[in-house]
């Protein structure tokens, strides 16, 4: 998968993707429209199908809503690197397919509009501007199996 970065800082809360007041609905269309709006008003207006959310440590910290995951899946994102990653927002993000990696130096030295390049089998990502891969650990077969169907469940 390949896309453009779309970067934010440390602490990104599950209020911060997806803003409290969305929360009476789980259609994923509609939780995409406000995805990150409280931090960037123009991301549901400039993420493109395929682009990659890059961000800081601790993503997904806060309440453990899968609206967070799913809003940010439903916007485009095809994958979120980040420094590290809440717990449950992992789990939440593959229970229903978004696959994220966690590779600090990846995250630290993307800007946004970066053109990133992600192989979860090889567990490599490459930055374009900076002609520079960064290795991960691939994901072992049964998660890339969840992440391949779409998540768990339907």
């Amino acid at each position: 998968m390949t896309g453009k970065a779309h970067k934010y800082g440390d602490n990104v809360d599950t209020d911060v993707i997806i803003p409290a007041r969305y929360l009476n609905s789980s259609d994923g269309r509609e939780l995409a429209a406000h995805c990150m709006e409280d931090i960037d008003a123009n991301f549901s207006h400039n993420v493109k199908k395929g682009d990659i959310m890059v961000a800081g440590e601790n993503f997904g910290c806060g309440s453990s809503r899968e609206h967070a995951p799913l809003s940010i899946k439903e916007s485009g994102i095809a994958c979120v690197i980040a420094k590290s990653f809440a717990r449950i927002f992992f789990r939440n993000a593959i229970n229903i397919g978004l696959p994220i990696l966690e590779c600090p130096q990846a995250a630290q030295d993307a800007e946004s509009g970066d053109e990133i390049s992600v192989n979860l089998e090889k567990g490599t990502i490459v930055n374009s501007r900076l002609k520079k891969e960064y290795s991960v650990p691939p994901y072992p077969a049964e998660i890339r199996a969840i992440i391949e169907r779409g998540g768990l469940l339907k």
